[in-house]
């Protein structure tokens, strides 16, 4: 399916809503049933139409269309955050006494879901270097059903074969995860690998302007519905119309503002790779990371989110870079139309921080959509001042 159509028509029935370019924001709570037998064929299965907004909604449902079609999936939920997407996903596949297989270090909210939550149900979960698929075929056990997968992270981009991951769990009958919010369905599609379910963060890339959230789950019918029926209905965390229309709205510019970004992206890596106090970039297309190849073959592009090492000897001298930028804002999260820069060291106390150790010195940088030259000379005066 082509990806304009997609993105500009797939579930627009423009006749519907008066001929309107922008789809309308059906904002309502529920909906009017004419029979009793459609009243009560929607509140036995509301996954067959339009009853109450908790559930399904035409807005959302747009959205949803467009989504799953650019991930090549069959379906596809939209929550109201990224964190409740992948909370949703993990408690619809495990039970008490069930067993998971994450990659280490995952996103704060999928590690607390792990290590906080569904041990007071019995579920226990094990962390893996996921470069290596012998790891994940060590680290299963009789009763896991789930393996996690976060390619790239977003700090230093580990990947995993996504291919490779998902034979191994399907010969064995585990469900499998992956968090694909760096890359979008645009550079890498899991669905088409053998991944069961892919999540992203739409609050990135899909939005695009740092003014919503939003949280994408895609994958089987029968995967998709058997997540609505329980953990979406229960817990409530399904997005309202509103957020729904303003991701449907950052769709349409997705692929130019990742085309304008990857572009930058390039300019300001050329530059901070020749800079003497930038002692290494990471980077899953930067010739110099250690997983080029496997980028290569299984991502189609990598965009605007990058690391460095920097060279400094105090937590003080990080600090200055970071304050004294004046165009780059300091602040998590990433895929807006802002460039941002964030110091691994900044939960550090400055008597605890090691020069040695590489990942005090560590900042993340997300490059948005100003002109490449500008970026460069806040990054240029901000050295200046190390």
């Amino acid at each position: 399916m082509d990806i304009s159509y997609i993105i500009n028509e797939l579930g627009e029935d423009r006749e519907h809503y008066f001929n309107a370019i922008a789809p309308p924001i059906i904002q309502t709570s529920n909906f009017r049933v004419n029979t009793v037998e459609e009243l009560k064929k929607l509140a036995e299965d509301e996954y067959t139409g339009y009853y109450y907004s908790r559930g399904l909604n035409p807005t959302i449902d747009i959205l949803r269309k467009k989504l799953a079609a650019l991930d090549g999936a069959e379906d596809c939920l939209v929550f109201n955050s990224g964190a409740s997407a992948i909370f949703a996903s993990v408690l619809a596949n495990v039970k008490s006494g069930d067993h998971i297989v994450s990659v280490d270090k995952p996103y704060t909210w999928a590690q607390r879901t792990f290590d906080v939550i569904l041990p007071r149900f019995g579920v226990t979960t094990t962390y893996i270097d996921g470069k290596n698929i012998e790891n994940f075929e060590r680290a299963i056990l009789p009763n896991t059903t789930l393996i996690y997968l976060e390619s790239p992270n977003s700090w230093d981009f580990q990947l995993q074969d996504i291919r490779a991951v998902a034979e191994v769990a399907k010969s064995e009958g585990i469900t499998t995860i992956i968090d694909n919010s760096y890359c979008t369905p645009l550079y890498q599609r899991p669905i088409e690998m053998g991944i069961d379910i892919a999540m992203q963060t739409a609050t990135k890339y899909i939005g695009g302007h740092s003014d919503t959230l939003g949280g994408i789950l895609t994958g089987t019918k029968p995967m998709i519905k058997k997540i609505f029926e329980s953990e979406y209905l229960n817990t409530g965390t399904g997005i309202q119309p509103f957020n729904a229309w303003m991701l449907i709205r950052g769709l349409r510019t997705l692929p130019a503002r990742l085309d304008r970004i990857t572009q930058t992206t390039a300019k300001v890596l050329a530059w901070l790779e020749k800079h003497p106090k930038v002692e290494q970039i990471i980077f899953p297309f930067h010739k110099s990371f250690p997983q080029y190849e496997l980028a290569s073959r299984q991502m189609k592009g990598a965009c605007g989110l990058f690391s460095f090492y920097i060279k400094a000897e105090t937590k003080a001298q990080i600090v200055r870079f970071c304050e004294s930028m004046k165009h780059i804002m300091m602040a998590v999260s990433w895929g807006g139309h802002e460039s941002l820069i964030l110091p691994k060291c900044a939960t550090i106390e400055p008597n605890s921080f090691d020069p040695s150790n590489e990942e005090h010195r560590m900042l993340r940088m997300y490059i948005g959509l100003e002109e490449p030259d500008y970026l460069i000379k806040d990054l240029d005066q901000a050295f200046n001042l190390l």
